[in-house]
């Protein structure tokens, strides 16, 4: 089925008589997972359990095993093989994730966060997603729309929803610049104009042909004299063809000026013109003055197709800080209502906000976002506390704020942000990425940052492999994009062997961590609180580094109604540490216990801690070395 313009699309045959799956109650419930389609599954595994739990005997790629690590990279030519395999396609497809469905389901998946899938612009290897040229197909790499619905289908009949990583604020490479100015090196003796932003248009050489070569003029594309430009040229919708869907300013080069970030391009990606914005007196933008453009319109009728095509429940929308307010909130809007005509009440709508958390508050409160993704402090903090080297405040009081936020934590935070530790690009570390398992400190203490972030306020999103130890690191993205089903840029320096292990013990754990969440409502939904230790049972505060390093007990409460589950970490990963931990007195009385749900220590679980009057109320618990434990 050709879709060359908004008008093709018939809604009323793909809603009519349909009914739709419906949105949770509560999105704190759900537990995500991020996948970077091209490098989670092809499908041709061997040894994995199907989405019925059977063990697949056919397939031609064997499961990892630990004498596995390093094979791709045993000479100097096959490592350099390796790298450069990382940064192309590698084969990742839809129907590749519909067969692995069954494995996020016994793990405790309960919401999938998938990276973008709509056509890629076709002369660039942009398998993340992320350079669209046609926002009305999917990309072939990945498979056709069919298949996206089939994978949805499949999803939700496993009681798991999706969430589609979607672009707004810009499109791929879809034509090239004429630039007049800045004469740059180009490192080979020559020179270069180099087309960045200084609040000027630039003149523009054309659309990019099939080869992506600027050989179509800026325009709506007359296929009756240009036929070849369907459907790999130009950019797709023919709505969006308009020379004035186009900033035309070139690339940002200030990533934190205005308006360079909204006007700008980002990197190659073509950024485009949503609207005007509109200022009140004392110089803030101001939403309600917004003026649309064409284009946005039609980036929400494209996002409402999809929605009611594939039945989707939710959207991670890429940059929004490089979108105007205006904007997000005419987006936002015009999504929910359309999801909610479908029966979904409840659709999510989670923004990337870079740019801080004061940036995150003010976007979520005026554009009606549902969620921001936590990609800043939270990771940081929550890497480096579960490591031993942050003191734990810093974390906690992520979540609490009340200088910014001015709410209760329970409030604002428990379904307002996604929080997650490794992630596809790791911005924060620069040059230097590095997933959580990088480093031998890490892997010993894998499994507390998925309880941590588990157990703890917000929305917990995993990042694929984590579950498996997955450990790459270096000085670009592709590093932290390992191909799950293996092929030629495997995890742990391997190719052609998958990870879909499900006797895996970090797996084992988290899936017994993820079952006690849903078993337990205070870990979804209850209120959280850092709590005090004491090695003596007399002198109590709160835990903290000393010299710079944090080796013992961490708790933490979460408390719903009248009932409260004790969590706590041990940063220390040479041996158990022992403490007096506070509870709450109002609910726990000298007399009482607490018994343990859950130990990564099994013979703790069952145990009953008897409740004394220190600090109010506290018990004696002991955490094994680089362990975790949950008392109600």
């Amino acid at each position: 089925m050709e879709l060359q313009r908004i008008s093709d699309l018939d809604f009323d045959a793909l809603t009519s008589d349909r009914s739709f799956f419906a949105s949770p109650a509560a999105w704190e419930d759900e537990v995500l997972y991020f996948l970077m389609l091209d490098r989670f599954s092809d499908g041709r595994e061997q040894g994995y359990r199907d989405n019925d739990g059977s063990v697949v005997a056919s397939g031609s790629t064997p499961l990892f095993r630990a004498e596995d690590a390093g094979n791709a990279v045993r000479s100097d030519p096959d490592a350099t093989a390796w790298r450069e395999a990382g940064a192309r396609w590698v084969g990742g497809t839809l129907r590749g994730l519909q067969s692995k469905l069954g494995y996020l389901e016994r793990l405790g998946v309960t919401a999938l966060w998938i990276s973008p899938v709509l056509k890629q612009v076709p002369a660039r290897d942009s398998y993340h997603g992320y350079g669209i040229q046609d926002f009305l197909d999917v990309d072939r790499h990945f498979g056709t729309r069919e298949d996206l619905r089939a994978m949805v289908t499949t999803a939700h009949a496993h009681r798991i929803r999706v969430i589609l990583d979607i672009i707004v604020n810009h499109t791929g490479d879809v034509f090239a610049y004429d630039a007049d100015r800045y004469a740059t090196s180009d490192g080979r003796g020559g020179t270069f104009m180099d087309p960045r932003w200084d609040g000027r248009r630039y003149r523009v050489a054309g659309f990019r042909d099939v080869t992506g070569a600027p050989t179509l003029p800026l325009g709506p594309v007359d296929l009756a004299a240009r036929p070849s430009a369907w459907p790999d040229a130009a950019v797709w919708p023919a709505e969006l063809q308009a020379a004035q869907t186009f900033t035309q300013h070139g690339r940002i080069d200030s990533w934190d000026h205005d308006p360079e970030f909204l006007e700008g391009d980002f990197f190659e990606l073509k950024n485009v013109t949503l609207g005007e914005r509109a200022f009140a007196a004392d110089g803030q933008e101001a939403p309600d003055g917004f003026r649309p453009a064409p284009s946005l319109e039609t980036m929400a009728r494209i996002y409402q197709y999809w929605i009611a095509y594939a039945d989707l429940d939710g959207f991670r929308i890429d940059t929004v800080k490089h979108m105007e307010l205006g904007a997000t909130r005419i987006f936002a809007s015009a999504i929910h209502e359309f999801a909610e005509s479908l029966g979904k009440e409840n659709f999510l709508c989670v923004g990337e906000i870079t740019g801080g958390r004061g940036r995150a508050y003010r976007t979520l409160e005026e554009t009606g976002l549902d969620a921001a993704l936590g990609i800043d402090d939270i990771p940081d903090k929550l890497e480096w506390m579960v490591k031993g080297y942050r003191d734990p405040r810093e974390y906690f009081d992520l979540f609490r704020n009340s200088l910014l936020v001015r709410k209760d934590s329970h409030v604002w935070f428990r379904d307002k942000v996604v929080t997650l530790y490794d992630d596809h690009d790791q911005v924060r570390k620069g040059n230097a990425k590095a997933r959580f398992c990088a480093d031998a400190r890490g892997r010993r203490l894998a499994l507390n940052v998925l309880a941590l972030n588990a157990t703890t306020l917000g929305i917990p999103c995993l990042y694929y492999g984590s579950e498996q130890g997955f450990d790459g690191e270096g000085g670009n993205d592709r590093y932290l994009r390992e191909a799950m089903f293996g092929g030629d840029f495997g995890p742990f320096r391997s190719r052609g062997r998958h990870c879909f292990d499900e006797d895996a013990p970090l797996y084992r754990e988290l899936a017994k961590i993820l079952a006690l969440r849903r078993e337990r409502i205070e870990l979804r939904r209850g209120r959280q609180y850092l709590r005090e230790i004491s090695g003596n049972g007399t002198d109590f505060g709160l835990p903290q580094p000393i010299a710079g390093e944090l080796r013992s007990v961490v708790a933490w409460s979460r408390i719903f109604v009248d009932s409260e589950v004790l969590l706590a970490v041990n940063t220390d990963i040479d041996q158990p540490s022992t403490a007096w931990t506070t509870i709450d007195a109002a609910l726990h009385a000298p007399g009482d216990s607490l018994r343990c749900l859950y130990s990564t220590d099994r013979a703790q679980i069952g145990e009953a801690l008897a409740v004394e009057a220190r600090n109010g109320s506290a018990v004696r618990l002991t955490v094994p070395g680089a362990g975790f434990a949950a008392y109600a």
